[in-house]
C-alpha cells in the first residue's frame, strides 16, 4: 500500500487470523503501530492443558489463545501477563488452571456469552482493537493421516507420540452439539473492511487452518480485495510440517482458502548451530524458501529472535516490517 494511499485514508483496517503464541508475537508489534484498527479472528479449537479442562468440565469455549490476544494486545501487557498466566498450585479443583482463564470463563458464564466475556475481559486490560473467536460453536479438530489413521483434538495432534508419524493428509472439524458449524458474524464484517489480512505466524494445522474451516471464513476471503499476508513460520513443527519449505507452507493454506496468497513473508536470518542442533533433536528444522509460485510475491527479512534458546519471531522486526508495508518503503504487491 503506498504512502499515497495511506494518506487518504486515517486508519488502516487490520486483520488477523491464527492463534496460539505465533499471533501472540504477532499482535504485540502491531499494537505498537499507529495508524491502524486490528481485529484478530482467533481458533477456537484448542484442547489442551487449562483450556482443555475447562472445555471438558464446564462445556465453554477455549479461552487459552483467546487471553493470550488480549494480552498482546494489552498495554499492560507485562504486568498482566505475569498475572493472569499464573497458575493455581493449592486449591484441588483449580490446581494447573492460569487466572486469566479461570477469569475469562467466569465472565462468560455470568454475562452469557463466550464473546461478551472476551469483551469484558478487553476493557479491563485496555485493549486495542477487537478480538474476535472464529466461531462460537464448540467442535473437534480431527486430522486424517496418509495411513488412513485419525488424531482427534488439537493437543493430540499438535503433540505427536513416538518417533514416527505418518503425514496429515487433511484435516476437519466435528461439530459437538449440532449438523453445522458457523463463523461468529463479526468476524465476516471485519474481513469485509479489511485493508490488509494477515494469516499466521502459528502451527499450520493447529492454529491457522482449523479458522480456514469453518464455513463461511473462506468464502468470504475469496470475496475480498484486501491484500492477504501469510507469515511462514521459522522452524518446522513434527507432525505436522515436516520438511515444508515456504512454498509448501503457501500452497497448503491456499489449498484451504481455494485462492491465492498475496504476500509470504520469510525470515531469511538463519539460526546459529547451536540453537539449530537443539531443534533437531525435536525433529525440527528451518525453513527455507523453496520454489514459489510466481503469482506470490516474497518477502525475506531478518525477523529472527532467539531469547531463551527459543526460535521465534521477532514482535519489534514483524511490526516495522508491517509498518513499511502499509505507509510506505516497501512496495505493496497491488500498487
Amino acid at each position: 500500500m503506498t504512502e499515497k494511499c495511506a494518506a487518504l485514508k486515517n486508519t488502516l483496517n487490520v486483520v488477523t487470523i491464527g492463534g496460539g503464541s505465533g499471533q501472540f508475537a504477532l499482535l504485540s508489534g502491531l499494537r505498537q503501530l499507529t495508524g491502524i484498527r486490528i481485529s484478530a479472528v482467533v481458533s477456537m479449537m484448542d484442547s489442551g492443558g487449562s483450556t482443555g479442562r475447562l472445555r471438558d468440565e464446564l462445556g465453554t469455549l477455549p479461552p487459552g489463545d483467546i487471553l493470550k490476544c488480549i494480552l498482546a494486545l494489552s498495554p499492560h501487557q507485562d504486568v498482566a501477563r505475569s498475572i493472569f498466566q499464573k497458575r493455581f498450585k493449592r486449591d484441588r479443583r483449580l490446581k494447573g488452571h492460569n487466572a486469566g482463564n479461570m477469569l475469562l470463563t467466569m465472565l462468560s458464564r455470568y454475562t452469557g456469552s463466550f464473546p461478551a466475556g472476551v469483551q469484558a475481559l478487553a476493557e479491563i486490560l485496555d485493549v486495542k482493537g477487537q478480538i474476535l473467536p472464529v466461531t462460537i460453536d464448540r467442535a473437534t479438530l480431527v486430522a486424517e493421516l496418509t495411513d488412513g489413521s485419525r488424531i482427534f483434538g488439537e493437543s493430540a495432534i499438535d503433540m505427536p507420540r513416538g518417533h514416527q508419524r505418518e503425514t496429515i493428509r487433511d484435516v476437519y472439524l466435528v461439530p459437538h452439539h449440532s449438523d453445522t458449524i458457523s463463523v461468529f458474524p463479526p468476524v465476516l464484517r471485519a474481513i469485509a473492511k479489511a485493508d490488509i489480512i494477515i494469516l499466521g505466524p502459528g502451527d499450520l494445522f493447529t492454529s491457522i487452518i482449523p479458522n480456514l474451516l469453518v464455513p463461511g471464513l473462506c468464502e468470504k476471503l475469496r470475496e475480498v480485495s484486501a491484500p492477504m499476508y501469510h507469515v511462514v513460520n521459522i522452524m518446522t513443527k513434527y507432525g505436522e510440517t515436516n520438511h515444508f519449505q515456504a512454498c509448501d507452507f503457501i500452497a497448503t493454506l491456499e489449498s484451504f482458502m481455494r485462492c491465492k496468497i498475496t504476500s509470504a513473508i520469510v525470515n531469511n536470518h538463519r539460526p546459529d548451530n547451536r540453537l539449530l542442533k537443539l531443534y533437531r533433536k525435536q525433529k525440527s528444522e528451518f525453513v527455507e524458501i523453496g520454489l514459489v509460485d510466481n503469482q506470490c510475491k516474497i518477502i525475506a527479512e531478518d525477523l529472527l529472535e532467539t531469547s531463551g534458546d527459543i526460535i521465534r519471531h521477532d514482535p519489534q522486526k514483524l511490526a516495522g516490517l508491517f509498518a513499511r508495508i502499509m505507509f510506505g518503503g516497501l512496495p505493496h504487491p497491488s500498487s
